[in-house]
């Protein structure tokens, strides 16, 4: 049934054109409503009801609508209107439900009104997904600057480290943090108050600002971070530009597209969020001077190879923490040693089954391997006592695989009653230099005296500078000309 507006409006239409299809054309109705309304108005009489065949059970459809809040559906309440006496179609009830939802949403608007934000109030912060990563979003409400940086989790750990870079690049603390119900920041909710987790309270209480999380599904009230993270998705995340699979890459190109719109103007503002931000920054809370220790921490017990164990691998830690029980957590990839809050050693994540070692932990790097000559028989002892050389002596001609090696010692300890330890420990030098580890080969050497020449190490180059000659042409040189 049409409005008094509705038919006066047809009836205005077709006394201006005088045809029914062109005044329906203007009021976008058929003609035959065109002359139906004009039919009654010349009749004087009120614009007939169309009769339809859902006309008895309007009323409980209403009724149902408005006590679900408009959220029933068709399908649910057609049973209910069959056996209340409805025949005609379900998609003709269809109709009648969604006609009668969207009066009851026209009528019952919550409404909205625009936010209104201050400067270094809100911070609103928020996570989305891409591809194999996970992009960390943020916002300052008044300023519009922006915040871009991925993680491969959404772990608590990693949104408060990111969080915390995040009033870093800042340089100062908002009064509020604002997100969704995360869960990794989500202790519980009481009455539909969301309770923070232990940890994100002591965070928060480190920095000096209050968690706050927005109304249950209820988008709208933090619209501007979404719409934060369907711009990086659209913009920052091109796949010929940039391979998301890439953790360091990804931060790399985050980087310096934050740089780039901070720098730009912001249609909503209609001025730079990075000039905005000098004039916010006034209003911000002081940084802490320290970070707080965000990653989970496990106690270990430091073992006699002055290691802790990890993941199944051994990272180092200085010697005089052995038995000692120190705390270890992993942070963007390096794990960290703490004893008694301080840092005591810190190690790039290595494999399962691998070792990660730092030679000051031992006093210094690890000593050359080597292999202790010791005596047995009397024999080896009394060649042993000429000194270093005699064991050097042994170990070459062990790795020269001389095999009577045992034999040529008692021939050799009889060449020190003869020639003396002097000329013995000089022959056995030149033997090992030269390779030669057989008895004969230092009675050759000792038989030859001290006239042999003795080799030394190649010296500098010989620089000398000789004097500057011109030079002359060939026919200078020439005896005389040819006939």
């Amino acid at each position: 049934m049409k409005s008094v507006r509705e038919r006066m409006d047809i009836q205005s239409a077709y006394r201006e054109v005088g045809t029914y299809r062109g005044a329906a054309e203007i009021c976008g109705v058929t003609h035959k409503t065109v002359k139906r309304v004009v039919e009654a108005s010349l009749r004087d009489e009120p614009d007939p009801a169309v009769a339809h065949n859902y006309d008895a059970v309007t009323d409980l459809v209403t009724e149902r609508v408005a006590r679900t809040k408009g959220r029933i559906s068709a399908k649910r309440l057609l049973p209910v209107a069959v056996a209340a006496g409805y025949s005609g179609s379900a998609r003709n009830f269809r109709r009648l439900v969604a006609c009668e939802k969207a009066a009851f949403a026209t009528e019952h608007h919550r409404g909205r009104r625009p936010a209104t934000w201050a400067p270094g109030e809100h911070l609103v912060f928020d996570w989305g997904e891409i591809g194999p990563l996970y992009v960390f979003c943020a916002v300052m409400a008044w300023s519009r600057w922006r915040f871009v940086a991925f993680a491969a989790d959404l772990g608590a750990e990693t949104t408060m480290t990111l969080l915390a870079e995040c009033f870093e690049s800042l340089g100062g603390v908002p009064r509020v943090a604002l997100t969704d119900r995360m869960g990794c920041l989500k202790g519980g909710t009481v009455a539909g108050v969301v309770i923070p987790t232990a940890a994100y309270v002591r965070f928060a209480a480190h920095y000096g600002f209050s968690p706050d999380f927005c109304e249950g599904a209820d988008p709208e009230s933090k619209g501007i971070v979404e719409n934060l993270v369907g711009y990086v998705k659209s913009d920052l995340m091109i796949p010929e530009e940039l391979v998301v699979a890439d953790l360091a890459s990804a931060n790399a190109h985050g980087a310096a597209w934050c740089t780039e719109v901070n720098a730009q103007v912001h249609s909503e503002i209609c001025a730079v969020p990075a000039e905005r931000l000098e004039t916010e920054r006034q209003l911000l809370g002081p940084l802490p001077s320290l970070r707080p220790a965000i990653a989970k921490t496990v106690m270990r017990k430091v073992d006699r190879l002055s290691c802790v164990r990890f993941g199944s691998a051994r990272y180092s830690v200085p010697n005089a923490l052995i038995g000692a029980d120190v705390a270890v957590a992993v942070t963007h990839g390096q794990l960290e040693v703490l004893a008694g809050g301080e840092l005591v050693a810190s190690h790039p994540v290595v494999a399962p089954g691998e070792v990660s070692l730092d030679d000051d932990h031992y006093g210094g790097p690890r000593p050359a391997l080597r292999r202790a000559v010791r005596a047995k028989t009397a024999d080896e002892k009394e060649f042993l006592s000429l000194g270093e050389v005699a064991g050097s002596f042994i170990r070459g001609a062990a790795s020269s695989g001389v095999t009577a090696l045992a034999g040529d010692l008692c021939e050799l300890v009889g060449m020190r009653a003869a020639h003396g330890d002097e000329a013995l420990i000089a022959a056995l030098g030149r033997a090992a230099a030269f390779g030669r580890f057989r008895a004969h080969d230092v009675r050759s050497i000792l038989a030859a005296g001290r006239g042999v020449p003795q080799p030394t190490a190649r010296g500098e180059a010989l620089i000398v500078s000789l004097p500057f000659v011109p030079a002359r042409a060939l026919s200078e040189y020439a005896i005389g000309a040819l006939s």
